[in-house]
């Protein structure tokens, strides 16, 4: 626990990570708000196009979002994204207030979540090496994972409970003032956020230094492309897997209704928070390529779980499990991400990146609705666990090698630039 009290005592991280996880606890009621907003109006074939409007704008947002971290100071984005997003949310249990909500209007606020989402999701992650240093990222790289999993523990059992009780607009609020408590953290931030070598003195020692950086150097380096691929390809199973397969599993198998949900989404998030402190605490050494290969596979298998409904036990455990094999994977390779693109890239990179990895999971609930419109559970589990598990045979079997980045890519090589 000492590494991770270290980073946490660094005030301005402190501040950043508390305040994003503040707003992901919002997030999490948020998902299932809609959701249950959209069963109860439109069914199962409503849920997938949910689905499709909370991830399918992250392509969009993606494009425009990186070019803005690397150009300016990244609280001022944080602060000015987080006021957006608390109004877009709080015209929900408005409209609820005042007549009843719109047919489109959840439809709505999951597209401006999702064309905004890569603003935290990016400018987190590209902050991070400004913040803590190269020693502590494995451990900051943990604890953001632990503040999304954290948060998903909470937030989705809380909002079934609450649903239940208050009725889904009104969850609304919670996210809503969650993403105000974050832009008033971030505004304590005291270090600057802007990007490295904003300066000309920086960018002319910059450029006596290293070779000029670039995305497309960035895009040789085989061991981002493979990594990042795989990941693509196991977000689709995640996305059937979460915004549709478990919603549906709760409402037509498990009989649970909403508090199952958040169950299932809980016994997720809890897995994936104790994967990600294993992970950052160092109590699995360096990873390798093969290693994430290995997790993913195993996390592929754990998809399968699904067909032990109605058992909501065998269910839960491989939602548990998917989470705590997945974590690592996450954590390992965003370090690695890190020390091999040079830092004036951070910003486009880690956007084009997570958008690349986000944007595929539309593809899930495309592709699960109709499986399970039909009642095709045992396809729809079947077609997780091959997204996820190919891919993550190919980096154990036969991926290339933590080698070094290309130097177009990244200059010298930092240090430890051979390990995730």
């Amino acid at each position: 626990m000492n590494a991770y009290w270290r980073v946490l005592r660094s005030g301005d991280f402190g501040r950043l990570w508390l305040g994003a996880s503040v707003s992901l606890l919002g997030d999490g009621m948020t998902f299932l708000a809609l959701a249950w907003l959209v069963l109860d109006e439109g069914g199962t074939g409503r849920l997938g196009l949910l689905g499709v409007c909370f991830t399918a704008p992250v392509v969009v947002g993606g494009l425009l979002v990186g070019p803005l971290l690397d150009r300016f100071d990244k609280r001022v984005l944080l602060i000015a994204d987080s006021v957006f997003r608390a109004a877009c949310v709080a015209s929900v249990p408005l409209a609820a207030a005042v007549g009843g909500v719109p047919v489109w209007l959840p439809f709505f606020v999951a597209a401006v979540y999702g064309l905004l989402k890569m603003v935290p999701l990016a400018g987190f992650p590209a902050a991070i090496p400004q913040l803590v240093g190269d020693r502590d990222l494995d451990t900051a790289n943990a604890l953001e994972s632990l503040s999304f999993s954290v948060a998903t523990v909470v937030g989705p059992a809380a909002a079934g409970v609450l649903v239940g009780a208050v009725g889904a607009p009104w969850v609304l609020l919670v996210d809503a003032a969650s993403y105000l408590v974050f832009a008033a953290l971030v505004a304590t931030v005291r270090r600057p956020l802007a990007p490295p070598g904003r300066t000309g003195r920086t960018r002319r020692q910059a450029g006596r230094q290293t070779p000029r950086a670039s995305l497309k150097g960035v895009a040789r380096d085989r061991v981002i492309v493979s990594t990042t691929v795989a990941f693509m390809l196991f977000n689709i199973a995640d996305g059937m897997l979460v915004l549709v397969v478990g919603p549906w599993l709760a409402k037509n198998e498990l009989h649970g209704g909403a508090s199952v949900l958040g169950a299932l989404t809980a016994a997720l998030a809890a897995g994936e928070v104790l994967g990600a402190a294993v992970a950052g605490g160092g109590r699995l050494g360096p990873a390798s390529v093969r290693l994430i290969g290995l997790v993913q596979t195993g996390a592929a298998l754990a998809f399968l779980a699904v067909l032990g409904a109605p058992l909501e036990v065998v269910v839960g455990a491989g939602f548990f499990a998917v989470g705590l094999l997945s974590a690592p994977m996450t954590v390992w390779a965003q370090s690695l991400r890190m020390r091999r693109i040079p830092p004036e890239l951070h910003g486009r990179a880690f956007a084009g990146l997570r958008t690349l990895m986000q944007g595929t999971a539309p593809l899930g609930s495309v592709i699960a609705a109709p499986l399970l419109a039909g009642g095709n559970l045992t396809a729809a589990a079947v077609t997780m666990t091959c997204c996820a598990g190919l891919p993550g045979l190919y980096l154990l079997l036969a991926s290339p090698g933590d080698g070094p980045a290309p130097a177009a890519a990244a200059g010298p090589v930092p240090e430890r630039a051979d390990t995730l």
